[in-house]
Formats: C-alpha cells, structure tokens, sequence
C-alpha cells in the first residue's frame, strides 16, 4: 500500500522539509480540459497557502482575456501528492488549486469551482455524495508521429501479444503512490488498447484522479518512449476510446438510487435521475464529447452509443444500468457510455449532474428499457419508438449546446459563451479543411 500523505498545511509543511522536497507544482484546468502547471520552491510553500501563488491567467484557453488576467492559484492541500516519476532526491510533488480572482474571490471559469457548484447543488437538493467511476481506454503507439500498435491483442487477453502488461503494472502501481485506488487493469478490444478502472470516488476528487491519471499514463508511456493516447478514435475500423460513466447519489450513507421492491431495484429518485441524463444528453453532448474526432467514435457498430435509451443488458444504448442485487444496495447505479476520455472531467460530471437533478426535480418519466439491439432498428422503427440519436458532428453538437439552458445553468455565462466560441472555431477550422479521403475518392474522377 501506498504511504498516506499528509492532508493539511501544517503537515505538508512539516513533511515537506523531512523529505527535502525540493519542488511543488500547482495544477489546474483550462476550459478543455488541459492540464496546465507551475513550479514553486518549497521555500514558498508558506505565502502559497496564505495568500495563493499569482500567475497570468490571459494565456490559458478559455480564461480572460489580457485586460483582467490577474489569477491565483490557490491549493488544495487534501490533493498533495508526491510525483513517483520524478527522482526521488530533491523530490517534486504536487497539488491541484482552485482558481480565484485578485479579491480571492472563486473565478468563474474555473472547471473545478464548475463542478464544486453543481455538487453544491445536489448537497442543498439532499444528497451527501455524487459518486463517479469512469473507466477510461486508452492507445499506446510507438511514437506520437503515427498509429504504428505495439500488439494485435483483444479484450482481456493475457498473450505475448499485449505489450502492454508491464507498463500497464508500472502505471497502476504509480497511481497507488498517488492515492488512486486501482480495481481493475485489462487489454481492451483494440489492437494496444487499455483500460485501467479506478475505484468509484466523489465527483470533484475522480475529476482530479482523471487529470492525474491522464498524465500518469502517458509518463510511464514516455519512460518506455512510447506514446500514450486517449485521442477518442485514433485507428479507423479499431473501436474507439471510451470513458463509460457509472454514477450515483448517496443520502445518509444509504444509495438514493436504490430500492429493493422495485423490478431493476431502482428507486424513483434513480430513474428520475436517468430520465433527465436521457432528456438532456444531445445538449450535453459537445461537453462529454468535446473534439472533432470525438464524433468519428460515436458511429453505430463499435460499441460506441448513439441512441438515447437505456437498458439493463444492451451496450448499444446510451445508459445502462448493470443488474443490481438485493445484497448490493451500495452497488445500484447508471452507467453513461457515450462520454470519451479526452473530455474535461470537471465539466462532463457537472452537466451530468445538473442534468440528473433537473430529472429529480422536475420529475421526468424514465421511459421503458430498450432491451433490443438499437443497431438492427431502421430508423422509422427508432422514430415510431420516440428514441433520438445523439449529434452526428461537433457542428451540430455545438449548436445544439448554444441553445442548451442547462448547461448554461451548469457552465455559468461566462466559461459558457467561452467554450461555445471556442468549439464553433474548431468545428470551422476542421470543415474547411481538404483531406486525403476527398483527394483519394474525387481527384482521380472529377
């Protein structure tokens, strides 16, 4: 087991100077997710706490612009951390902040403060936990120049084939030292594909294992000179990338989604939460598959859904809800499959919440599960059955979050008109774009 690390500013302090640690970096999140760093001395380990370590904030994406770009970075001493790739002597650890303006005030931008409000929200609606547990896939390649695969390895195989397994054991034991608890790590379907699943957790806490383990994965990648990506589709014809979503509510330490007369052992508070994720995910949709490329995984056919409907069994619909026992009340949840791992987890589990509440208090019907394999249904059957599909490009997602109401709610105006801005120029960028594929297929003929 990993050693316990300190957890309040006296004992950071204290450890800090024991250890020689000789680095601290502070981290945060822009608007997309990136995550952004810098190093102080641990000589002004102090000032940091007090008064929090100024930077500016005009050059990171999505915050202000060079006008009123004062920041602070402000730390969150629960999240100190020692890095486990870097040396051991003179050691480098870290600690996420949460951005605040010159008057200390929460900056609104900030992904974290994001995700702090909704679960602020779900707190004064009665609920203690948003617990979250995201699996994300990943690629390994031999270089970040091409998609060369390192294995022609399936699901869960245990061969030669998977190159992977040491590095893959490097990478889980370094999330341990980082205070991630690890439940499961496999080869997934794709050729040098993976996942390794971290133990559900509060949403603001996994938002910041998920930056961790993003970096950390591509760390032990890099040691290896190899090439770590959670690009949401980087092979075509190869699944793509996901980051299925399970998620519940818990009230007094029992699990609000539960209950044990019910025929899925999902309480009224649970399906209500489910039917609002269901009403509202194409308007959520840009955030929890926020590129481009995102929209080239969300295709019918590889294990990706597009179709907005839930089931028990059936992986082609968008939420699922894994069979629950009357001995594992604890373990009652939903399940989202369609959000990838490149998106910003602060921003992705505060919609989805937002989402979920709006279902609880506006009391929305779940409608029947759909039990059948969405893929085989013609689209007058799915149109005859009321069941939508998600958006088939960032251009249309986009458009259909500028109008959302909820996520202006969950984003607040200002990360809002930032992100819809930004997102509007990426989607024009790509539209304009000749590629290969329109050369290869018209040049010759046309």
């Amino acid at each position: 087991m990993a050693e316990p690390m300190p957890r309040t500013v006296e004992e950071i302090l204290s450890f800090v100077e024991e250890r020689q640690v000789r680095f601290i970096r502070l981290w945060f999140t822009d608007v997309l997710g990136r995550l952004k760093s810098f190093s102080i001395g641990r000589d002004e380990l102090q000032d940091a706490f007090e008064g929090g370590m100024s930077f500016d904030g005009s050059s990171i994406t999505g915050f202000n612009a060079i006008e009123e770009s004062d920041m602070i970075a402000m730390p969150d001493p629960t999240t100190f951390a020692l890095l486990p790739w870097r040396p051991q002597e003179d050691g480098v650890a870290r600690m996420f902040c949460d951005v605040l303006t010159p008057e200390g005030t929460p900056y609104e931008g900030d992904p974290r403060y994001i995700l702090r409000k909704a679960v602020d929200r779900a707190k004064a609606m009665g609920f203690d936990d948003f617990f979250v547990g995201p699996e994300l896939e990943y690629y390994y390649f031999k270089d970040s120049k091409g998609t060369e695969v390192l294995d022609e390895g399936g699901y869960f195989d245990l061969t030669t084939l998977d190159a992977g397994s040491d590095l893959r054991r490097e990478t889980v034991l370094a999330l341990e030292q980082l205070g991630i608890r690890v439940e499961y790590s496999h080869h997934e379907v794709g050729p040098s594909q993976h996942e390794i699943d971290m133990r559900y957790s509060d949403a603001l806490k996994m938002a910041d294992d998920c930056m961790t383990y993003r970096i950390t994965v591509k760390e032990y990648a890099m040691k290896y000179d190899l090439h770590a990506t959670f690009m949401p589709k980087p092979l075509f014809g190869q699944n793509g990338s996901g980051m299925h979503t399970h998620q519940s509510l818990f009230s007094g330490g029992k699990n609000a989604f539960y209950d044990e007369n019910d025929e899925y052992f999902l309480s009224a508070t649970g399906k209500a939460f489910i039917a609002g994720q269901l009403r509202h995910a194409r308007e959520m949709s840009s955030i929890f598959a926020q590129w481009v490329n995102s929209y080239k995984r969300l295709v019918p056919g590889y294990e990706a859904p597009v179709y907005v409907a839930w089931s028990r069994r059936n992986r082609s619909a968008l939420v699922r809800v894994p069979m629950a026992h009357k001995s594992k009340d604890k373990a009652t949840r939903m399940e989202l499959r369609c959000p990838d791992p490149a998106c910003n987890p602060y921003l992705t589990f505060a919609v989805l919440l937002h989402a979920g509440l709006d279902g609880i208090e506006q009391g929305y019907e779940l409608p029947e599960p759909m039990d059948r394999n969405l893929y085989h249904l013609s689209p007058e059957e799915r149109r005859r059955l009321g069941i939508e599909q998600l958006p088939e490009t960032l251009g249309e997602a986009i458009e259909v979050t500028a109008e959302s109401e909820l996520v202006l709610r969950a984003l607040g105006e200002h990360a809002f008109n930032r992100y819809v801005e930004i997102k509007r120029k990426e989607w024009e960028d790509y539209r304009v774009q000749v590629t290969q594929w329109e050369l290869d297929r018209y040049l010759p003929v046309l």
